[in-house]
């Protein structure tokens, strides 16, 4: 069961009107294209597993469940290093111990994965609650003169405790539909660093450092595979799109968000969006947008919530659970950053 969230974003946000000149955009382009007002920016010399930290340490600051954390799960696409992985430096900053840590690696998909995930250990027995952390810091990938990801993407981190439960109680995880489709793979990418890249025996170019986007393409697969897996999952959890109170898609942008609920049946009034303030955040957005709601007091103890994710490999998933209890607030704002938590 879904036990608590939180989310974090860094600094001040970046307004439209504060981005390049030579993008050669105004506040309204960008608007009317993503429905992104701002996005936030990591500091230089702060990384994901900075960001990553500073939710963590605050759901579990502010969760009043008690009981030990024995495993920690980090999805991102912006590890600090490609080897190793975040999640074990993560555990020892937050003072875990030697509790088990991964990270995984589906894109914008990562926070549904892991949520998958840490459902099955939890469910088969191996652990009792899981730390589950969606971050990532675009900004260090993205390339300066590409302005169709520069718009869109911000940085930000996510925060969920994962732990068991009884059936029918609030925060019940009722079902997942996951799915990848390899032959994508160029779609969304960083050329160089990995294996593939160093295979060549080529000096790498310095373009293939940045993240690349066939950004139409994208968004075909993003709205056919969203829908097609929220349909599914409706069906195996038996809820009519009506009975949908909550639709948390990946805050990617406006448009596809309105395509993918169009095409399932769920009312705008219905769609759970973060992305004006925050952009797309990748893993952190779906945990972000939740953080915010709760913190708005949108969601209400029990209510069904549909999640659903699209992501680079390409990756896709959804999520059907009931909301836990009455959310609560917890709310601090800073020059540093703002977060909300909402608890059981």
């Amino acid at each position: 069961m879904l036990e608590s969230v939180a989310g974090w974003v860094p600094g001040e946000p970046v307004p439209n009107d504060r981005l390049p000149a030579g993008w050669g955009i105004d506040d309204a382009w960008v608007r009317r294209r993503t429905g992104i007002g701002s996005r936030h920016r990591a500091a230089p010399g702060t990384a994901t597993g900075d960001l990553a930290y500073e939710a963590a340490s605050r759901l579990l600051a502010g969760s009043p469940v008690a009981g030990p954390v024995d495993a920690v799960v980090l999805a991102t696409a912006t590890p600090d290093h490609l080897c190793p992985g975040t999640a074990p430096a993560l555990a020892s900053r937050l003072g875990l111990g030697t509790v088990p840590a991964l990270d995984i690696a589906a894109v914008c998909s990562g926070f549904v994965y892991g949520l998958a995930l840490s459902h099955g250990l939890v469910a088969s027995g191996l652990y009792e609650r899981i730390l589950l952390v969606g971050a990532d810091v675009y900004s260090t990938w993205l390339d300066p003169d590409d302005r169709s990801a520069g718009v869109v993407f911000g940085d930000g981190a996510g925060a969920a405790l994962v732990a068991a439960g009884r059936t029918g109680d609030p925060g019940e995880l009722l079902a997942f539909d996951l799915g990848s489709d390899g032959t994508g793979r160029d779609l969304i990418t960083v050329p160089g660093g990995g294996a593939r890249a160093r295979a060549d025996g080529k000096p790498p170019a310095l373009s293939d450092a940045y993240f690349r986007m066939q950004g139409q393409t994208v968004y075909q697969h993003a709205v056919e595979r969203m829908t097609g897996s929220c349909r599914v999952l409706l069906d195996r959890v038996g809820w009519d799109p009506a009975e949908v109170d909550h639709f948390v898609p990946h805050q990617a942008n406006a448009r596809i968000l309105r395509a993918v609920a169009d095409r399932v049946g769920i009312g705008p009034q219905r769609c759970v969006t973060h992305l004006e303030r925050v952009g797309n955040t990748g893993a952190a957005s779906i945990p972000l947008a939740l953080a915010d709601a709760a913190g708005r007091g949108v969601l209400r103890g029990g209510d069904r919530v549909l999640l659903t994710a699209f992501g680079g490999g390409l990756t896709w998933g959804s999520a059907a659970l009931r909301w836990p209890g009455t959310p609560q607030t917890n709310s601090t704002d800073s020059t540093e950053g703002t977060q909300h938590v909402a608890v059981r």
